[in-house]
């Protein structure tokens, strides 16, 4: 039986390296990518291997569309060169910076980078694969609970996270006559280094999330590498075009 294989961006480190071990776990083969940790991108692929997938990690700035179709071509290498494959079954546009600004602070280059890793790159990279995703893949793009539920900082960060909400919805709508299924995860705050570690290192924000979550904690990667692995499992192929929120409950 020929496995299945995900591409999943940003996968050295936090959710996007959690998503790659539960879905090895599941039998699923991993293409990642990572921007600079290439040390943690090779324990990745490792811990995939230990766990009897196969793996292999390329570097990408998903902030430099230029690069995309350089990147595109390596991925079809790897595809035949170390799979045997034409193509992959899942994408998971994970990679992403934090980013802690007001409104009125933020800047026009804050904007721009933001705008550049969340929105562009999920719009033009995913473009850009789509003739080597199998009929019947998945896409998976990361949102945040910010896209719901407002906090102060997060003004430009939050307003990329609602415009792929969107962009989600018209990818299944036009991607649905091939099968392709497309779904927004949005987490809400996890204890990673996402952001300078902050829900992670601060006690008292840390605190702050567990009250206001009802489940009574702050997230862990492996809640939503977890929530990415199920929405991937074979029963989940008839949802798509929704949003997803794995917060435990956050501001309910």
């Amino acid at each position: 039986m020929t496995r299945k294989i995900a591409l999943i961006t940003g996968a050295s480190r936090g959710l996007g390296k959690s998503a790659a071990l539960h879905l090895a776990a599941q039998g699923v083969d991993i293409i990642g990518t990572y921007h600079s940790a290439a040390a943690e991108a090779q324990s990745v692929v490792e811990q995939v291997q230990a766990l009897g997938g196969r793996a292999a990690m390329l570097q990408l700035d998903v902030s430099q569309s230029g690069t995309f179709d350089g990147f595109v071509s390596e991925v079809r290498r790897l595809l035949k060169d170390v799979f045997a494959q034409e193509h992959f079954n899942f994408l998971i546009n994970n990679a992403g910076i934090g980013a802690h600004a007001s409104f009125v602070e933020t800047t026009e280059a804050q904007f721009d980078q933001l705008v550049a890793i969340h929105f562009k790159a999920p719009f033009f990279l995913t473009q850009k694969l789509l003739p080597l995703i199998s009929d019947g893949g998945r896409i998976i793009n990361i949102s945040s609970g910010l896209a719901r539920f407002s906090l102060p900082g997060y003004a430009a960060y939050a307003s990329m996270k609602g415009a792929v909400e969107v962009l989600s919805r018209y990818q299944a709508k036009e991607l649905g006559p091939r099968g392709i299924t497309v779904n927004t995860l949005a987490p809400g705050a996890i204890a990673t280094d996402f952001g300078g570690g902050a829900v992670r290192d601060n006690s008292d924000l840390n605190a702050m999330v567990a009250n206001n979550t009802a489940l009574g904690r702050a997230g862990l990667p492996d809640d939503i590498g977890g929530a990415i692995s199920t929405l991937l499992a074979d029963g989940s192929n008839w949802i798509t075009g929704q949003r997803i929120e794995a917060s435990g409950g956050m501001f309910l």
